[in-house]
């Protein structure tokens, strides 16, 4: 299956249209089924806590909360940059990330803009979910290469483009989401990655090691971690 980008139908509608807010809120199932969560927070356990996080396109923020779940409280205060266009961070999901010892702003901003800002601070761990397919290959190339200067590790959790994964887009009715997210979840998996598509745009310079997988049956995987002795 040829990889095809097109526009989502939630990207395009305001932030409070009733149709959006559901969409997000079917997100948040399809989260939860697909177990992105569970796969973030498994790769991150690899590693001592990061003190400093950064999710691109990170929406209300939910999928990073259950991973902080998952991981568990910290003795040691962790600062999360949630970055996205439309950021919907509610005060109860901040609240949430505070019990947790987590500290978390909110950037609206477009990620390219945000990581080419000055004085930039690099991070422990960025992660990306369900956000890389928006872009071409073009796109993914350059952002990889302004992630690989401002990142120790990155963490990406992507639609699996597959037969399996058009049949799953059209079970989510099931899940009772709205139409603008089954429409998104075609497109979406259209616009998904296989084999090691991802692995080829990440910049070819030493000290990195990266994986790239399938992860059940809807999900692609990807991780990058630089060594830790550069």
């Amino acid at each position: 299956m040829r990889r095809t980008v097109q526009p989502e139908i939630l990207d395009r509608l305001p932030a409070d249209d009733p149709a959006a807010i559901q969409s997000r809120r079917d997100l948040q199932k399809v989260n939860a089924f697909m177990g992105h969560a569970r796969l973030v927070a498994r790769e991150l356990g690899r590693a001592a806590m990061p003190r400093h996080v950064v999710e691109l396109g990170a929406g209300d923020g939910s999928l990073l909360l259950r991973v902080a779940r998952r991981l568990g409280r910290t003795q040691t205060r962790v600062h999360a940059v949630l970055v996205d266009l439309r950021p919907t961070l509610s005060a109860e999901t901040r609240a949430a990330f505070r019990a947790l010892g987590w500290d978390v702003e909110a950037r609206q901003a477009d990620v390219f803009d945000w990581l080419s800002r000055p004085q930039v601070q690099s991070a422990d761990v960025t992660l990306a979910n369900l956000f890389l397919h928006h872009f071409g290959e073009p796109e993914l190339s350059t952002l990889f290469a302004m992630l690989s200067r401002q990142t120790r590790r990155f963490v990406a959790c992507e639609p699996l483009r597959s037969r399996t994964g058009l049949a799953g887009a059209s079970l989510l009715v099931l899940l009772g989401c709205n139409n603008v997210t089954r429409h998104d979840a075609n497109v979406s998996v259209r616009a998904g990655f296989r084999d090691g598509e991802l692995s080829a745009l990440w910049p070819d310079e030493p000290g990195w090691r990266l994986n790239e997988s399938r992860a059940g049956p809807f999900t692609h995987f990807f991780a990058a971690s630089r060594d830790a002795t550069r």
